[in-house]
C-alpha cells in the first residue's frame, strides 16, 4: 500500500509503506530497540519525519505494522506448508518447519522486533492474541495433543533461544534438533 506525501513543490509523492517498514526493521537490527524513532525511520528511508508519521501516525503505529507484516508472512508460510501435509496435527507440523527453514537475517530481524514489543504493552497483547490463536487449534485433551502442545513450544523455544543467540549451534545441529521436535508429533513422517 502506497500513501501519498506532499513534496516541498506541492504535488503528491508515493511513499512505499514497505519501504519505510524495512527502513524500521534495518534500524532496530542496527541500532536495537531503543533506536526505533520516527527521525531515525526517516533519515534510513530518504523520507520526512512527516512521511512516516503520515504513513503510520506514532511510533506505536509504526510498530503495530512491523509485528503485523512479520506476522502475515509467517501465518501465510504455515498456511502454506500446512496445505500439504494431511492429519490433525498439519498445522503444528507447518508451524515447527515454518521456524526450522527461517534464515539468520529474518530470525535476528525477529529479535529485535520481540524487543521492541515488550516496550509496548498494546503491542504485547497483539502477540498474546496471535499465540493464543495457535495454541487454541491444538487440543490438548489426548496425549498426541499435548505432545503436538509440546512440538509447538519447543519449536518457538529453540528459535527464540538462536535468535537471541543465547545458543550458539552449527546447521546440523539446529536440523537435528527440528527433526527431535518433529518426531514429537503422531502423525509425522520424521
Amino acid at each position: 500500500m502506497e500513501t501519498k506525501e506532499r513534496s516541498g513543490l506541492g504535488r503528491p509523492r508515493s511513499i512505499d509503506r514497505n519501504k519505510v517498514l524495512d527502513a524500521a526493521e534495518a534500524v532496530v537490527a542496527r541500532i536495537g530497540p531503543a533506536g526505533l524513532t520516527i527521525d531515525a525511520v526517516a533519515k534510513e528511508a530518504g523520507i520526512t519525519k512527516g512521511g512516516v508519521q503520515y504513513c503510520f501516525g506514532t511510533k506505536d503505529g509504526l510498530l503495530k505494522a512491523m509485528l503485523e507484516r512479520w506476522a502475515e508472512g509467517f501465518d501465510a508460510e504455515v498456511a502454506r506448508l500446512a496445505a500439504k501435509q494431511p492429519g490433525p496435527f498439519a498445522m503444528v507440523r507447518a508451524y515447527v518447519e515454518a521456524n526450522r527453514h527461517i534464515d539468520e537475517k529474518d530470525a535476528s530481524r525477529s529479535a529485535a522486533m520481540l524487543a521492541a514489543l515488550i516496550q509496548s504493552p498494546d503491542q504485547l497483547a497483539d502477540t498474546r492474541a496471535w499465540y493464543r490463536r495457535y495454541l487454541a487449534a491444538i487440543d490438548p485433551s489426548s496425549p498426541e495433543g499435548r505432545k503436538a502442545r509440546l512440538a509447538f513450544l519447543a519449536s518457538e523455544g529453540i528459535f527464540f533461544l538462536h535468535s537471541f543467540q543465547f545458543v550458539q549451534m552449527t546447521e546440523a545441529e539446529w536440523q537435528e534438533i527440528f527433526e527431535d521436535i518433529m518426531r514429537l508429533l503422531p502423525d509425522s513422517p520424521a
